[in-house]
């Protein structure tokens, strides 16, 4: 599956019914603001924490799973690196099969292992299972594979639209859970059974939890930090990460399909000569964190893509041990598609500063939709 195809699949139908009639785009909803949530009750909380408990190790194993052709960016690397930094549990990014994970919207990476040699290794499972979204709900490989884990007693927690791989096991069936604004409708049309939760970034159902849109990935991870480590090793983290507080609540009213959010993809799709190819150099150490953010964002514009570069083929190693590869050899990239150097700011302000940058470069209607793909509050959209 290319690049585009996969980018477009979805969100494209935005075009495609405009063109069937342009007043269609006139009949979705204004845009809405953010409004206030009531704070989550500290038993929810202790609930929730309760049953992110290690099920099987005292220090946990933690798979992070995908398939080698499109697996979201932000859900596979943002989880490995938030629970890296923490050091709670062994964390293995896993592949369907040998050589390299082709991400989606960007990157290229080296998982560590295959499910087949995971499996050979450590044939009690895991203790918890990261879905990541995937180009195809029904991999068979992974479909298989989740059930298994699942079977010796793996929690298993699904990030943004890995809800819809996680329901097509079966294993969502009755449960209660939430997914990406874009595809709840698909999900509980397909899974009537599962009980979705509004106003909730992120749901536990005992050992089944799941999430809201791409960003949700930051809480849903500290919030397994917590419960793993403890409530001080949560708050180290999420200083290092640059976030404030990490709990449930979310509003959901705020992410949908609106007259806004169709213009702009719409204005953006139909301006493809304007489309940037846009340079992120790829040194060693690189924060994956905010790499995945950074190339996430700017590669949900509908104007442009991040690519990486560097000097050689040689895959570069991330803060935290996991290998990228770039995705260019060149000494360096045109200036005026350079985007600037990662550096060691914390990966919230990365991304905040990468939509305020969209903001500046392509307007804040595109800064915008990003965030609403991300599903990030839509204050943080703009400057």
């Amino acid at each position: 599956m290319t690049y585009r195809t996969f980018l477009w699949g979805a969100l494209a139908l935005v075009a495609i019914l405009a063109l069937a009639g342009t007043t269609w785009v006139y009949t979705l909803p204004g845009a809405r603001g953010p409004t206030s949530q009531p704070p989550i009750a500290q038993q929810e909380t202790d609930t929730m924490l309760a049953a992110l408990k290690p099920p099987k190790r005292p220090r946990p194993l933690i798979a992070i799973i995908g398939i080698n052709d499109a697996t979201e960016t932000t859900d596979y690397l943002l989880p490995y690196g938030i629970l890296r930094r923490a050091d709670v549990a062994d964390v293995l990014t896993l592949a369907t099969g040998p050589g390299p994970v082709t991400l989606f919207p960007a990157l290229k990476v080296e998982p560590h292992t295959t499910i087949a040699a995971f499996d050979a290794d450590h044939p009690q499972g895991a203790d918890y299972v990261i879905v990541p979204a995937m180009s195809r709900d029904d991999d068979p490989a992974v479909m298989e594979w989740l059930k298994a884990q699942a079977a010796k007693g793996a929690t298993i927690i699904s990030v943004c639209a890995g809800a819809k791989v996680l329901a097509a096991t079966g294993l969502l069936d009755g449960k209660r859970a939430t997914t990406h604004w874009y595809y709840l409708n698909e999900l509980r049309k397909k899974h009537p059974s599962i009980q979705y939760v509004e106003d909730r970034r992120l749901v536990v159902d005992g050992d089944r939890a799941t999430t809201t849109g791409i960003t949700a990935s930051m809480p849903m991870m500290l919030t397994l930090v917590e419960a793993i480590g403890g409530r001080g090793k949560a708050e180290a983290v999420a200083k290092d990460l640059g976030i404030a507080a990490w709990d449930a609540r979310h509003d959901s009213s705020a992410f949908e399909l609106t007259r806004p959010f169709a213009a702009t993809v719409l204005r953006n799709l139909f301006g493809f000569w304007r489309w940037e190819k846009l340079g992120i150099e790829l040194p060693q150490g690189v924060d994956e964190v905010s790499l995945a953010l950074a190339a996430d964002a700017w590669s949900r514009t509908y104007r442009s893509r991040a690519h990486t570069f560097a000097d050689s083929a040689a895959a570069r190693e991330s803060r935290n041990g996991i290998r990228i590869l770039p995705d260019e050899v060149a000494p360096s990239w045109p200036a005026a598609q350079s985007l600037p150097a990662l550096g060691d700011r914390p990966p919230a302000e990365v991304l905040d500063q990468t939509l305020s940058a969209i903001a500046a470069r392509y307007g804040r209607s595109t800064a915008s939709i990003v965030a609403m793909q991300l599903e990030y509050p839509r204050q943080k959209a703009t400057p």
